[in-house]
């Protein structure tokens, strides 16, 4: 059944620039500069999606939207006065290092500003009864980023600056967010660690980003404390496996926790072919974990659910990703088939390693309930 979807998009986030590198690394010294491409967290992954959505007519189906930039009374829910200047004198500047794999460009804190507001846009259009349901392709990605230090490619806290504007607006008790960003959302854990009104929930590659961290023992802290679940799973765990982490962990604590408003950290960087990750994910994996959360919000809060756009960095294969993940919200089916759907099918997990993989996502069932 098809639903009435806002798509929350803003030409101007793909404009945010932070210099030449290859993938991660700074060109210079040892590193050659790259004959294409540059920094993994480019505009084209994000670019390419959107022309995918506008070709196949999925753009046309939806209600396509932009929001103001974030405020100041709104970031300082957030961050620090103190990171802001920071933040805003270096972008003023030209740009630089604002943090730990964080280069700015200049006016990237006013993009930051303007992804942060698509994620509020879309989050008070599903509160306010606009639309049933709402995606936001915010760029810069947020959830690495801490109240007082950007990391990981982000630089304002998307969805926590949501989270806060919908309490402050809408009154909201009980907010869940379920990131699935193939990368732990340790950003919207440290700020949300120590509160019991927001379940915080991250599938995420072990030792991948931040380097070395799993997080599976990191419940929160005093009133917070089971209200932060994280699942790290082994490296080319595949669709079944988080197909089983969905259905064995995420939903069985949404439906605990009763939240009146879901939303998705929607990274898609497990995807087969990242080149930041190793989690053999197909689209189905995406549209099939979207139809899950989205049934799950149908049941819990009124279907109130909002996807936010996070990381992912194959231009070939994140748009495939995100087209059948927006199918899947709106429950509207065009004619795009995965070109590589069939290829990553052939090379899941299988035997002794499927079976490796359901032992330890039934393992963490146990530790998380």
């Amino acid at each position: 059944m098809s639903a009435k979807t806002a798509f929350f998009f803003d030409e101007r986030c793909l404009w945010h620039s932070a210099g030449q590198y290859a993938l991660t690394l700074p060109v210079g010294g040892w590193v050659q500069p790259p004959a294409a491409g540059g920094l993994a967290e480019s505009p084209e992954t994000k670019r390419r999606l959107k022309n995918l959505m506008d070709i196949s007519g999925l753009t046309s189906a939806l209600e396509v939207r932009s929001a103001p930039l974030a405020s100041d009374e709104q970031l300082l829910r957030v961050h620090s006065r103190a990171y802001l200047a920071r933040f805003r004198e270096l972008s003023d500047a030209g740009g630089g290092e604002l943090g730990d794999h964080a280069p700015i460009g200049p006016g990237s804190y006013d993009i930051a500003r303007l992804s942060a507001g698509l994620a509020i846009g879309a989050v008070s259009a599903v509160m306010n009864g606009e639309v049933d349901n709402a995606y936001a392709l915010s760029r810069p990605p947020g959830h690495h980023c801490l109240p007082d230090q950007a990391m990981g490619f982000c630089f304002l806290a998307n969805i926590a600056i949501a989270i806060e504007e919908s309490r402050a607006r809408f009154g909201l008790e009980r907010v869940a967010v379920l990131d699935w960003d193939v990368h732990h959302g340790n950003g919207t854990q440290e700020i949300f660690y120590e509160r019991d009104d927001v379940l915080t929930i991250s599938l995420h590659q072990a030792g991948c980003f931040p380097p070395g961290y799993d997080g599976l023992e990191d419940r929160g802290r005093g009133a917070g404390e089971g209200y932060n679940l994280n699942n790290p799973l082994p490296p080319g765990a595949g669709d079944e496996a988080y197909r089983q982490a969905m259905a064995d962990i995420a939903l069985p604590a949404l439906e605990r926790f009763r939240p009146q408003l879901i939303l998705v950290a929607c990274g898609f960087d497990a995807n087969a072919v990242d080149p930041l990750a190793r989690m053999l994910l197909s689209s189905s994996a995406f549209s099939d974990m979207t139809r899950q959360v989205r049934e799950a919000a149908e049941r819990l809060c009124d279907g109130r659910l909002v996807m936010v756009h996070e990381g992912g960095y194959s231009e070939a294969y994140v748009p495939f990703c995100g087209h059948a993940t927006i199918e899947a919200l709106s429950g509207v089916t065009t004619e795009v088939a995965d070109p590589l759907h069939d290829f990553i099918a052939l090379q899941q997990p299988k035997g002794a390693t499927a079976a490796f993989f359901e032992r330890t996502i039934r393992d963490m069932a146990r530790q998380t309930r």
